[in-house]
């Protein structure tokens, strides 16, 4: 029971952090510019790193606009998957772990988003790719450290059943010579 509060208490206090960011820096968006609006701190970073307040009613970067609604009751379901498997995930696999909470505070920064506003604030442009925020990076980033936590896993699985292999062919030819004998 102490390793479940233990683990709940690390995926709710990291993911809560970048809830937190998340929304603080996109209610100072809004607070601060007008949507459409741009401000960049040097003109030389122009056109190629800016903050500009933009509404997004798709998905991450952008895409799929207007499917707010689906991306909400997605992001309810992997939020309680994530909830639900967090505490199953050992503490040693810290690298999946992470990736679930990157995740689980980007899915939530931005469901708590769709369903005060009605859509996401965006707010971070560079160059020309799609305008972007906090918690979109986070699901991004998640995404990609989880893969590279299960390609890891898969590593270490097959180095373990390569050396179990043959731990049991050393065995083996033992008890032939033994046999022999």
């Amino acid at each position: 029971m102490k390793n479940i509060i233990k683990s709940y208490l690390t995926l709710f206090l990291f993911s809560g952090l970048i809830i937190f960011l998340d929304q603080y820096s996109k209610a100072y968006v809004r607070s601060n510019l007008a949507l459409g609006e741009f401000w960049a701190p040097w003109d030389w970073l122009l056109p190629y790193a800016r903050i500009v307040h933009w509404s997004n009613t798709g998905a991450a970067f952008g895409i799929f606009q207007g499917m707010g609604t689906v991306f909400a009751v997605l992001a309810v379901i992997i939020s309680m998957a994530i909830i639900y498997y967090f505490p199953r995930i050992p503490e040693s696999d810290w690298i999946i772990r992470a990736a679930l909470i990157m995740q689980l505070g980007g899915a939530v920064g931005n469901l708590i988003d769709r369903l005060t506003i009605g859509h996401v604030v965006d707010f971070i442009s560079i160059g020309t790719f799609p305008v972007f925020n906090i918690a979109d990076s986070n699901i991004t980033v998640g995404v990609g450290v989880l893969l590279l936590g299960i390609w890891i896993q898969e590593k270490r699985y097959k180095q373990k059943v390569a050396q179990m292999k043959s731990e049991n062919q050393d065995t083996s030819e033992a008890v032939i010579e033994k046999e022999e004998v």
